[in-house]
């Protein structure tokens, strides 16, 4: 596969022109086209040149990023995004891959007011009582986070995160690395 990403960089950076040129497209629209070709090409090359990196996309909007690049087994910390894999159920397969942020850590106080939710007095934000679904949704309880578990959170209020019962605080081992929003 290594071999194969240098000539589908180049095809592609070289295609768009054509491409553009034949339907004389306006140059606004051949500029942006380029670019995103350029940096797909250019993503495909990071995350396959040997560095490790795998793509995941976000699908739901929590976050405001679409595609995201991971890398397994980098390390991370507190106020960064990581990806972690779904342990399955309320529509999801287990496995699937989910991009949060760090919101607290082991040690870290998880503070319940009702449906608000603090880490380290920090606000994080209300739990809904029902999901776009209509299906019901229980808050997790408060408390010191354990050891090797993670509070998992997104500004969005839609967004599935340790706020909740269903997903809770995410294990050490579930957590698959630091992830990077591509765009």
């Amino acid at each position: 596969m290594k071999g194969l990403v240098t000539p589908i960089v180049i095809c592609s950076l070289a295609a768009a022109p054509l491409v553009f040129a034949v339907f004389r497209a306006p140059r606004k629209l051949f500029i942006g086209a380029t670019a995103v070709v350029g940096a797909t090409a250019l993503a495909g090359y990071i995350a396959y040149a040997g560095y490790g990196y795998r793509f995941t996309e976000n699908l739901t909007g929590s976050l405001d990023g679409h595609i995201y690049v991971y890398k397994p087994g980098e390390p991370f910390k507190k106020g960064d995004t990581v990806a972690y894999r779904w342990h399955g159920g309320f529509n999801y397969a287990p496995g699937s891959i989910f991009i949060k942020n760090v919101a607290g850590e082991p040690g870290d106080e998880v503070k319940r007011d009702g449906r608000a939710f603090y880490v380290g007095g920090q606000y994080i934000g209300l739990a809904k009582t029902n999901a776009k679904s209509g299906e019901p949704l229980e808050p997790a309880a408060g408390g010191l986070i354990p050891e090797d578990e993670y509070f998992l959170a997104t500004p969005s209020p839609d967004s599935l995160d340790s706020r909740y019962a269903v997903t809770g605080n995410v294990k050490q081992r579930e957590i698959i690395g630091k992830a990077y929003e591509l765009f």
